[in-house]
């Protein structure tokens, strides 16, 4: 078994899963699925990979918040995206800390935010709980991969045995 059609297969699972965990806790699906894809995509993997995509998610979330209550101050709609082009580059610009650096997580993050027309309370639990599943379907794959791997096939061991 190739390690994509292990991960595929946990995936599919998971996947099924998490839309019922979602909606039996009054989760957004579709924002849980931007976490999973945020850890399927981060530049690092395991444990850091999920933690650093949990950091620029968390921080998009921040952003986006920042636009979302500054523009309701502004009157003028051009100071609104002032006010976007200045926190566009601040979330750019903070990958210099490493566990800021993955940019995309925080664009994640930050769009989710707004999807989500600023219901901040329920993106983060979503994104959260979308990233560990996000985990678990790549972490679960390369466990069925390597023990399908492992795995000798008996039949044709006990063919050649009689070959012989």
């Amino acid at each position: 078994m190739s390690t994509l059609l292990a991960i595929a297969i946990t995936t599919g699972i998971l996947s099924g899963v998490w839309g019922w965990v979602a909606i039996s806790f009054g989760l957004l699906s579709w924002a849980g699925f931007l976490g999973c894809t945020s850890y399927f995509a981060a530049p690092k993997d395991g444990v850091r990979g999920l933690l650093e995509s949990y950091a620029t998610n968390l921080a998009g979330v921040f952003w986006a918040m920042i636009i979302i209550k500054g523009t309701q101050y502004m009157s003028v709609d051009m100071l609104g995206y002032v006010l976007t082009g200045v926190v566009s580059f601040l979330m750019c610009i903070q990958a210099k800390k490493q566990w800021l650096s993955y940019i995309p997580g925080t664009f994640i993050g930050c769009c989710a935010t707004f999807a989500a027309n600023g219901e901040w309370q329920i993106v983060i639990p979503s994104l959260l709980l979308g990233g560990a599943f996000g985990f678990s379907m790549k972490a679960s794959g390369l466990w069925l991969h390597k023990r399908a791997s492992s795995e000798k096939p008996v039949l044709s061991s006990a063919i050649k045995e009689q070959a012989h």
